[in-house]
């Protein structure tokens, strides 16, 4: 991703900045979301696909995935971190 476009993008409902999610974060997301556990967007839908690539609140509470190389920075479709019991702290 564009770090220029990392340098402008920013929580949609805190205006945090964010930056790429770690490949441990990633990880954990993806372990919570494989052992079926109930991970689920701001707007309660259930993740039941794991991520490819994410973007992570740079306080570390919020993700948003990305998809083809785009951002879906869309706030009823965060995942709040602290739902993951083993997400990696900030």
């Amino acid at each position: 991703m564009d770090n220029r476009l990392l340098d402008i993008l920013c929580c949609p409902a805190t205006r945090v900045p964010v930056r790429l999610l770690a490949a441990a974060e990633l990880e954990a997301l993806n372990a919570a979301i494989g052992a079926g556990e109930d991970v689920t967007t701001a707007d309660g839908t259930r993740v039941g696909t794991p991520l490819v690539a994410g973007l992570i609140t740079r306080d570390g509470r919020t993700v948003y995935r990305i998809e083809d190389d785009i951002p879906v920075m869309l706030a009823d479709e965060a995942i709040a971190t602290g739902q993951i019991r083993d997400f990696p702290s900030p």
